[in-house]
C-alpha cells in the first residue's frame, strides 16, 4: 500500500491537471504576462511532474526487488556455514584451523541481519532512509570470506559434494556481493528519483505547487474573487509534501 505522503505527491499532480483543464476553459481571457503560467508551460510542467511521479514508482519496484533477490540469495548462508564447519571437522585439519572455522560459523548464525528479513510487496514504498540491515548484511559477507578462506588454506579439503567445493564457495560468495551491492545502488536510485520529483513539485517559485498557487491569484486578479472562474478553482488544493 502506497503511503500518506506518496499519495498526496500524486494527488497534487492530479490536481494540476484539473487546474489546467479549468483554464484551458476560459479561452483567450486567460492570458497572463508571466511566461511561467501561460497553457503550455503548464502543460510542460504537469508531463514533467507526471513522468517524476512514474519514475519513483520504477525505482521503487526495482529497489524491492533487490531486497528480494538479496533475501532469497542469503536464504541458505546460516546453513551451509554449519554444513562447512562439519565438513572440515571431517578433515585432517588442526583444531586451531577448525576453530577458527567455528568462529566465522558463530559470527554467521548471530548476524542475522537485524530480525529476520522477508520478501517484500514490490510495490511498498521503499525506506526513506537504508536500514541498518544493510551493514549486517556487509558483515556476514565478510565472515563468509573468512570462511572460505580458512577451507581454502586446508590441503585436506576436497569435499566430493560439489556445493561445499572453495570454487561453488567463492561463486556463491560473489553472489551475495553482488546482490548486496545492487540494493545499495537500487536505494540511491530511488532516493535520488524522490529528490528530482520533490524538486519538480516543492521547489520555491518554480515548483508545480507554488505555479498553482500563482495561477490562482492571476484567476483571481482577472476575474474578481467572487466570479464563477475564480469559484472553480479556489477550492482545488495543493500541499507540500515533506
Amino acid at each position: 500500500m502506497a503511503s500518506t505522503s506518496e499519495v498526496g505527491h500524486a494527488k497534487n499532480v492530479a490536481n494540476f491537471q484539473d487546474l489546467i483543464a479549468f483554464v484551458n476553459g476560459y479561452g483567450a481571457t486567460y492570458n497572463p504576462s508571466k511566461n511561467s503560467l501561460k497553457l503550455p508551460q503548464l502543460e510542460a510542467l504537469y508531463t514533467q511532474a507526471s513522468a517524476s511521479l512514474d519514475n519513483v514508482v520504477n525505482k521503487n519496484t526495482e529497489y524491492n526487488n533487490a531486497v528480494n533477490n538479496r533475501v532469497e540469495a542469503f536464504a541458505d548462508l546460516r546453513p551451509l556455514s554449519t554444513r562447512l564447519v562439519n565438513a572440515l571437522e571431517a578433515t585432517n585439519a588442526s583444531k586451531e584451523k577448525i576453530d577458527d572455522a567455528k568462529g566465522f560459523n558463530r559470527k554467521i548464525q548471530g548476524k542475522r541481519a537485524s530480525k529476520k528479513e522477508e520478501p517484500v510487496d514490490p510495490n511498498q514504498p521503499a525506506p526513506k532512509t537504508i536500514s541498518s540491515s544493510q551493514q549486517s548484511y556487509d558483515q556476514q559477507i565478510q565472515h563468509f570470506e573468512g570462511m572460505i578462506s580458512v577451507l581454502a588454506s586446508e590441503p585436506s579439503y576436497t569435499p566430493n559434494e560439489t556445493e561445499l567445493q572453495v570454487a561453488t564457495l567463492q561463486t556463491k560468495l560473489q553472489t551475495l556481493k553482488d546482490t548486496n551491492a545492487q540494493v545499495s545502488k537500487a536505494y540511491a536510485e530511488v532516493s535520488n528519483s524522490r529528490l528530482e520529483r520533490n524538486k519538480i513539485l516543492y521547489s520555491d517559485d518554480k515548483g508545480l505547487v507554488d505555479t498553482a498557487g500563482e495561477v490562482k491569484k492571476y484567476v483571481k486578479s482577472v476575474y474578481g474573487a467572487t466570479s464563477p472562474e475564480f469559484g472553480q478553482i479556489k477550492g482545488i488544493a495543493f500541499k507540500k509534501e515533506k
